[in-house]
Formats: structure tokens, C-alpha cells, sequence
């Protein structure tokens, strides 16, 4: 499995960024649609047999290329959704601590139990996230796929699959439109790589120089 990250949105790249989980559908920048492209280059030699995504637009806007590349339609996986952040949508850190400080501070000291205010929390994600996965993965043994989701989502699969603590989720980085590659062996998925993203460095096509 090539677990992808969407790419960059304008939420992403705003200083300070703010928050997007389900709440709002936003649309690749044009910076996202160039790593989307660089990122079905990358993909492009990988004998892909099906590629899944998020519900949401910008992720099935970084699935298509890379689906397009291999002739295959993108299969949109509903339980692949980001996370559900409640009142914080479309808010920065900032805002959040300045607004909600109790339950900012609940949060941050562990995610995995205490939600986005109005949210999920990241065991919810956990919990609908990885059968989803897991499915995926029985599904296509023997056979490579492209599944493209989410930060939070990414993150949450990844903690479970090494047994890390949900609160210690931000030391797994997801940057936008990297690739995580899984590998499905046995009844065991084991991870290979973690946040790749040298495909999207300036002239590189398909992961080389």
C-alpha cells in the first residue's frame, strides 16, 4: 500500500494554517495540484491495481492523476474521511487556545481520548479507520494500491500499526502529498517508509534525479 497524504490546500499553506477536518471540502491550491501531479509521476512505475480515497475533494482531487496514470477510476472509501474537529473548523491554534483554553489543553495533553471540541477523538478515528485499512489490505494481497486520506487519518493508522500512543500522534510526520509505503504480509502490515516526499523536490521525476 502507498499511503498518500492529499496535497496542499490554501488552509495548509495559510500563516498560521488553519484547521480543516470533514467540516470543509476544500479544493487543492494550485500548489497541491503540481505535488498531485509529481506524486502519480512518482507512482507511475508502481504496478497499481486500484486506487481508493477519502470522500472529500481534496483527496480524490490527488487520487485522480494517479488513478488517470494506471487507467483505473478512483474508489472512494467513506471511513477514509478526515477527522471530525467540531466548532475548531476552519480556526487557527492561536484561536483555538485563545477561545477554548480548558479544552485546547485537554487536547493537546492527549488527542487520543479528548476530542476536537464538538469532534472526534483520535481513538474514534482509530476505530473506523483501521478495519477500513485492514479491509483494503485483504482485499488486494498480492497486488500494490494507492490509498490517498488524510493527515489525522494517516497518522492515526500509522500510530496503531507501531503501538504508539494516540497522544504521542504528532511525532508522525504527514507532510502534504508525501507517501507512506505499507507492506501486507502474512497477517501483518508492517511500514516501510514514513512521510516520503523527495518526489516532490524540484527535478525529480519518479523518485529519481
Amino acid at each position: 500500500m502507498y499511503l498518500v497524504r492529499h496535497g496542499a490546500t490554501e488552509n495548509n499553506r495559510a500563516k498560521p494554517p488553519r484547521l480543516q477536518g470533514q467540516g470543509i471540502d476544500a479544493a487543492l491550491s494550485p500548489e497541491g495540484i503540481k505535488q498531485a501531479r509529481r506524486t502519480a509521476d512518482f507512482l507511475a512505475p508502481c504496478p497499481l491495481a486500484a486506487v481508493y480515497s477519502s470522500p472529500l475533494l481534496r483527496a480524490r482531487q490527488t487520487a485522480e492523476p494517479i488513478a488517470q496514470r494506471h487507467g483505473l477510476a478512483v474508489q472512494v472509501v467513506d471511513d477514509l474521511v478526515e477527522v471530525d474537529i467540531g466548532q475548531w473548523e476552519g480556526m487557527t491554534w492561536d484561536e483555538v487556545q485563545r477561545q477554548y483554553p480548558a479544552e485546547y489543553q485537554a487536547f493537546i495533553a492527549d488527542a487520543g481520548i479528548h476530542p476536537y471540541l464538538g469532534g472526534e477523538t483520535l481513538e474514534n478515528v482509530r476505530a473506523r479507520v483501521t478495519p477500513a485499512m485492514s479491509r483494503l489490505l485483504d482485499e488486494n494481497l498480492g497486488r500494490a494500491i494507492a490509498v490517498v486520506a488524510h493527515n489525522v487519518v494517516n497518522r492515526a493508522y500509522l500510530a496503531h500499526l507501531i503501538q504508539m500512543p494516540l497522544s504521542l500522534y504528532r511525532m508522525l510526520p504527514q507532510d502534504n502529498c508525501c507517501v507512506n509505503l505499507l507492506r501486507h504480509r502474512n497477517g501483518r502490515t508492517r511500514i516501510v517508509t514514513i512521510s516520503s516526499t523527495f518526489h516532490l523536490e524540484d527535478g525529480k521525476i519518479g523518485g529519481l534525479e
